[in-house]
């Protein structure tokens, strides 16, 4: 008979603590984003539900609340779900906008229940006061294609009805369709204008005919011109900007590209700030030699509320002015919020995947970290930066880095597989859980740059080209050129594991013997949908010398390997593969 030891009591203390954490309930929403909700100017809105629901043990004892006095909030009581099985507790937000001026307006509803996993989240909702569809638009398209062949708005109408879109020159290059939903109010449309072959420069005319809306000032015609040009398009990164920060925090910043679409050199001008209410808490910027601008908001001496105001971009774009309108939300300081999913693979960032043990991982939230962002600059990983920590479950994690909206810290190698419970600290202040999958090994390639639909290249270096970037010289990245046949790769990922000899958590990589991930690793090199790829195996695989949580991957390039600008692989252990990346292969 084989005897099962006992464990000792400490084990058994974390693993009861553990499963207390796991143990708890769950809020959920079914809905994070109410509207735009078009309603007529000076009247009030009809009052909008959103159903929050337990996906966790015990019960949850929910509240709401929203610092804009026109959205008011009030719990009601539990029932059936609208569409989803089991019981729901709604969250009714009453629409009191008879006083908003015409235009659009948003706020945060914060829900809350104590003890809860993510047991803090937001549903930002938005108002359009006058309606939401605009008496004319303006587009802007080039003749050379690429992405400034089309141009697009959204018109928003109150329900459901029929459009029409009609060209008086030009031919059809104007076009109207519902952007999804199933719902028959709130309806967004996208009203566009794509480039035509033949279209000389010039300036077309066209509309749009919306009709059939409850809403009496959303059924009208919408006169749309079209301007044609191979002069500078200005189109920015972010159309609009919103801040959301507690009172007497730090000053925020967004960064804002400003892209040119079409031909010629795009240049910017002034660039003016400008608030409605609040004081003077918007500031903008230009990085110099960049068309990139930094826009600032400034809680300082603002009292909570919502506020409006816009940054205006001047350049020489055929469009001209940039517009970009930006809202603050101040309100009072809080513990940390971690909503669901917000803890991520820092190589790609996507909600809802699994993180490796030993793997970099991410957390966005809001009120992490209260004073200016921290980059730890020392070996091994504290487990304080500043006045923020991060647990896993219970136990204090490595951080990299800090700031009010994210944290880098090092997913422990002893965290074990399975569902984890993750949590961040401010000066004493816990935020609730939320819980995260961890499992041995997920590979993921840390990317460099998107070559267009996604296409991601990867961060790899060339070590037989004087450690060259493998993409396109296009580009404009300094020491770039394709790989050549024969030449060997480095490859950089993160989550590949645990390593032979093991490392322990925070600690630098040892430069001998090195940190061999364990395992069976390939590269495949070309695997698309009519064939089947080559397969490499590694010279290397393993951390990086130096450093903490960063893998290396060694590979020659084959002799028979598809070559071209975007050359796909992916890394593949046993059952366990990475993304596909590109590299450029000539």
């Amino acid at each position: 008979m084989k005897l099962t030891p006992y464990l000792s009591l400490a084990a058994c203390l974390l693993i009861g603590a553990q499963g207390a954490l796991l143990a708890a309930p769950k809020l959920r929403l079914a809905a994070t984003t109410v509207g735009p909700v078009s309603i007529p100017a000076g009247s009030n809105g009809t009052a909008q539900e959103v159903e929050v629901y337990n996906d966790g043990d015990g019960s949850l004892s929910v509240s709401a609340s929203s610092v804009a006095a026109w959205a008011a909030t009030s719990v009601l009581g539990e029932r059936r779900c609208s569409n989803r099985a089991g019981n729901c507790i709604p969250v009714r937000i009453g629409l009191n906008t008879a006083s908003l001026a015409a235009g659009r307006h948003a706020t945060t509803v914060t829900v809350t229940s104590q003890g809860a996993n993510e047991g803090t989240q937001n549903i930002l909702v938005i108002v359009q006061m006058g309606g939401g569809v605009p008496d004319a638009l303006n587009l802007y398209v080039s003749p050379s294609g690429g992405a400034g062949a089309t141009d697009a708005a959204e018109v928003v109408t109150l329900s459901r009805g029929t459009t029409a879109a009609t060209t008086q020159t030009g031919g059809n290059w104007l076009s109207v369709a519902v952007q999804g939903g199933s719902f028959n109010f709130n309806i967004p449309y996208q009203v566009k204008a794509t480039y035509q072959s033949g279209m000389a420069e010039g300036t077309y005319t066209g509309a749009v005919q919306f009709d059939g809306s409850t809403l009496a000032s959303d059924n009208k015609r919408v006169a749309v011109t079209l301007r044609v040009t191979s002069q500078p398009i200005a189109r920015p990164s972010s159309a609009s900007l919103r801040f959301r920060t507690p009172l007497t925090t730090p000053k925020q910043l967004q960064r804002v590209v400003i892209n040119n679409v079409s031909g010629g050199t795009l240049t910017l001008g002034t660039i003016t700030a400008a608030t409605v209410a609040g004081g003077n808490w918007l500031t903008a910027a230009q990085i110099p030699g960049f068309n990139i601008v930094d826009i600032t908001a400034d809680p300082t001496g603002v009292q909570a509320g919502v506020y409006k105001g816009s940054v205006t971009i001047a350049s020489n774009a055929a469009n001209g002015n940039v517009v970009i309108p930006v809202e603050i939300e101040v309100f009072a300081a809080g513990a940390p919020v971690l909503p669901p999913d917000s803890v991520l693979n820092n190589a790609t960032f996507e909600p809802g995947e699994v993180v490796a043990q030993g793997g970099i991982v991410a957390i966005k939230g809001e009120q992490l970290h209260f004073g200016d962002p921290q980059q730890n600059s020392s070996l091994p990983l504290p487990t304080t930066l500043g006045e923020t920590r991060v647990f896993v479950n219970n136990q204090p994690a490595g951080l990299y880095y800090v700031s009010y909206g994210q944290i880098n810290f090092l997913m422990p190698f002893e965290t074990a597989t399975g569902e984890a419970a993750v949590r961040v600290e401010r000066s004493g202040r816990a935020s609730a859980n939320t819980t995260v999958r961890v499992v041995a090994k997920k590979p993921k390639i840390l990317q460099l740059l998107d070559g267009g639909d996604q296409a991601f290249y990867a961060i790899a270096q060339n070590a037989s080209r004087n450690n060259s970037f493998p993409i396109p010289a296009r580009f404009g990245i300094p020491n770039s050129e394709p790989a050549r046949v024969g030449d060997t790769l480095v490859i950089y990922a993160l989550g590949a594991g645990p390593t032979n000899p093991p490392v322990a958590s925070g600690a630098a990589a040892p430069s001998g013997p090195l940190a061999q991930a364990t395992g069976n690793w390939r590269v495949i090199f070309g695997n698309g949908v009519f064939t089947s790829g080559t397969e490499v195996v590694p010279s290397f695989v393993g951390l990086v010398p130096g450093f903490v949580g960063l893998y290396q991957i060694n590979v020659q390039v084959p002799a028979n390997v598809t070559k071209g600008d975007l050359v796909s692989f992916y890394v593949q252990e046993d059952t366990v593969g990475s993304q596909q990346v590109f590299v450029a292969i000539q």
